[in-house]
């Protein structure tokens, strides 16, 4: 059983045998309780708590073997399968991916790279999809392990990539700042907020990403967010405005992340003035 899964079953376990020992005492307590109201020898109690120990015993072992088992064993299963339908998942992406360069080169004219360049966005959204789905399903499974990184350099990868898609530009302003945390879940949140900026912004206003002390702040210039919108915005499938294509989840995904690496997180919007995330990063920062 991989790291994570048998420290959550070693847990079970702990739990299990806590409150099957306390019922044991219980039932202890109540034997001497019964026996002393009808004036009992020490024998007699030493006599009844072996058997209710006994008792304990062979019912513990029926229970663990019942109970607890399976659990491990549907762990493993489920284990198995992810990474079967992960597999089967990632061929049509790479083959949408390969197809379409093909494509790109037979077809020149201007409709037809139109509809190249959209199906090339859809894949990249597909991917990015695909990545946050083996990531959540490894973090469940595994131990995702903490790594040393640069801030700057991470973001300057982001942007590169977001930039791949056509849209807004960006401004940086960023000193230098090392981290020690989730990079992938860091990468996975950091383009999630950049998502969210390009998507709710016009083509041309640029998105501000700068990063000083422990501050990391994203500005967008877009149509911004009333206060009731504000309050439910970490809603899993929520959308402040749904004529826009998403599916609501990655502020709750965003929000999940800092409350687990620690990092606080506000969102500071107003209607047409657009939105700034801002993210303490201090307990992320290696010291």
């Amino acid at each position: 059983m991989p790291l994570k899964g048998r420290r959550r079953h070693r847990l079970r376990m702990i739990y299990a045998v806590s409150i099957y020992l306390l019922s044991v005492l219980l039932l202890l307590a109540l034997l001497y309780w019964f026996l002393s109201v009808n004036s009992f020898e020490e024998r007699d109690f030493l006599t009844g708590s072996l058997l209710v120990v006994l008792i304990a015993i062979i019912v513990g072992y029926i229970l663990s073997g019942d109970i607890l088992a399976p659990r491990e064993e549907m762990d493993a299963k489920f284990a198995h399968l992810s990474k079967e339908i992960l597999h089967e998942l990632n061929l049509p992406l790479a083959t949408i991916e390969a197809n379409s360069k093909l494509l790109k080169k037979a077809h020149r004219d201007e409709k037809s790279q139109r509809r190249l360049v959209r199906i090339d966005a859809a894949s990249v959204r597909l991917k990015r999809l695909y990545d946050e789905l083996i990531y959540t399903i490894n973090k469940e499974i595994y131990n995702i392990e903490k790594e040393r990184f640069s801030l700057s350099l991470l973001l300057e990868e982001r942007v590169e990539a977001m930039k791949a898609l056509g849209r807004n530009p960006f401004v940086l302003e960023l000193t230098e700042i090392e981290l020690y945390a989730d990079r992938i879940g860091f990468e996975q949140m950091i383009d999630n907020l950049l998502g969210n900026a390009m998507k709710y912004s016009d083509k041309e206003t640029p998105i501000k990403i700068s990063a000083e002390g422990s501050i990391l702040l994203i500005r967008d210039s877009g149509i911004g967010m009333h206060e009731g919108e504000l309050v439910r915005i970490f809603e899993r499938y929520y959308q402040s405005d749904e004529s826009r294509r998403g599916e609501g989840i990655g502020l709750a995904l965003v929000k999940a992340y800092c409350d687990e690496a620690k990092i606080g997180i506000a969102i500071l919007s107003k209607p047409g003035e657009g939105t700034t995330v801002k993210l303490e990063l201090a307990q992320c920062i290696d010291s």
